[in-house]
């Protein structure tokens, strides 16, 4: 039993990393609500004095704020739905038995390790060019007329590279709550004449329920704040500005430092807010 010695000098260890990760979050946090309600221009005056709440008005009645909470929230739950069900298929098909099964794996989680804007860029120039990507040749191939992807399907094309890229995460956790699954259920409902459909809605889908919560939980936390995908390809137009894309419009390319971290304090909300939704519901399924 730790004595109450012990116990302090733990805590006495502790302190300096504490008080690093509290600076680390509330420095950046109150920056930002101070310059939000300052009027702060740097390239065209400075500071230029109190604001108020003036920054908010501005920025929530502006024409480009609903549209871009509606995209954020169309990007994260199309990269939900598709991760989450490729993930559990792509689970059992790498929990059976195969030969090169270490290699197999490897290679499905490899896409994770590969950084955002080079994944961006990737899919860009090598696979959705409408000219010489290797989809442009594909449909070529059987004879059809090649898709600007990133002019025609912009958002679905965004939410493509994403899942691309958060797919193996998706994968690995799954995999894990697979292999962990009781071998004898699946034998006993086999024996008692359960259908592989029906072994999957009862046995498999159910043992998944935490799995898949925390697959959901720590993607959105990520997703909301997509950036670098956007950027490398689309640039925000064709209807793919984000939240975060439209805050870094307002602070870079205006110039704007009070409009955008005002923004920054909206996004700090609906994140929030997304994090008690979810957080209900991991907590229901964790307390089954």
């Amino acid at each position: 039993m730790a004595t109450q010695h012990s116990r302090s000098a733990a805590r006495l260890m502790m302190t300096p990393a504490v008080v690093l990760l509290l600076g680390w979050m509330l420095v950046p946090l109150l920056m930002t609500l101070w310059f939000s309600f300052r009027r702060y221009l740097p390239l065209r005056g400075g500071d230029l004095g109190w604001a108020g709440f003036d920054n908010y008005v501005r920025f929530v009645t502006s024409s480009a704020f609903w549209p871009s909470v509606q995209t954020t929230l169309i990007l994260v739950g199309g990269v939900l739905a598709i991760t989450i069900a490729l993930g559990v298929l792509l689970a059992l098909l790498l929990d059976q038995p195969m030969w090169g099964q270490g290699v197999v794996r490897i290679l499905v989680i490899a896409p994770f390790f590969v950084m955002p804007t080079v994944s961006a860029l990737v899919w860009k120039n090598m696979f959705m060019d409408p000219v010489n990507g290797l989809l442009a040749h594909l449909w070529r191939f059987f004879g059809a007329e090649p898709v600007a992807w990133l002019t025609d399907v912009p958002l679905a094309s965004i939410v493509l590279i994403v899942s691309w890229q958060w797919l193996p995460f998706a994968t690995l956790i799954l995999l894990t709550a697979v292999q962990s699954l009781d071998s004898e259920q699946l034998e006993a409902a086999e024996m008692d004449g359960a259908r592989p459909l029906s072994r999957f809605a009862h046995i498999i889908l159910p043992h998944l329920g935490r799995a898949i919560t925390i697959v959901v939980l720590i993607q959105t936390i990520f997703l909301l704040s997509i950036f670098a995908e956007i950027f490398v390809t689309t640039g925000g137009a064709f209807g793919t500005r984000t939240l975060t894309y439209l805050i870094f419009q307002r602070v870079l390319e205006s110039q704007n430092v009070g409009l955008g971290s005002a923004g920054g304090v909206y996004a700090i909300i609906l994140a929030n807010i997304v994090a008690i939704f979810l957080m209900r519901i991991v907590g229901k399924n964790l307390d089954r």
